[in-house]
């Protein structure tokens, strides 16, 4: 396996709801959707989805809509091209520069997805030792 994409879901506070590792070749919206479908029990009460560019498109936000009865919005990128921090996306960013600091997510190492996972899982649970 050349590579992998994490698909992450947090809250307001930047506490993981939802994780899942895909290969490299699935796209962000259909990994997305399979992140839902894999933890529907945990996002069951979301009411609103906010994702990134990546994530456009109307096809998407009907199959959230459809699976989990959530909307989707997506947030843009400022046109002018200045840095401007946007709103809760950068919850996200933050977690993603937390598991940056383990060692054993900087490469893929691993030949198994759930290998990965269980990684992440294991990481995403020091963080909240750390934090809380």
């Amino acid at each position: 396996m050349t590579g992998i994409k994490r698909h992450v879901v947090v809250d307001t506070m930047g506490l993981p709801h939802a994780i899942a590792v895909t290969t490299a070749d699935v796209t962000d919206r259909d990994g997305a959707v399979q992140m839902i479908l894999l933890n529907l029990d945990n996002l069951s009460c979301v009411k609103k989805f906010l994702v990134d560019g990546g994530y456009s498109g109307e096809r998407f936000a009907n199959q959230v809509k459809e699976i989990c009865g959530a909307q989707v919005e997506v947030v843009k990128r400022n046109e002018l091209h200045k840095f401007v921090v946007l709103p809760r996306r950068w919850v996200v960013k933050r977690l993603f520069g937390w598991l940056d600091k383990f060692r054993r997510l900087w490469k893929n190492c691993e030949r198994k997805l759930y290998i990965s996972a269980q990684i992440l899982t294991f990481a995403l649970i020091a963080i909240l030792i750390r934090r809380f």
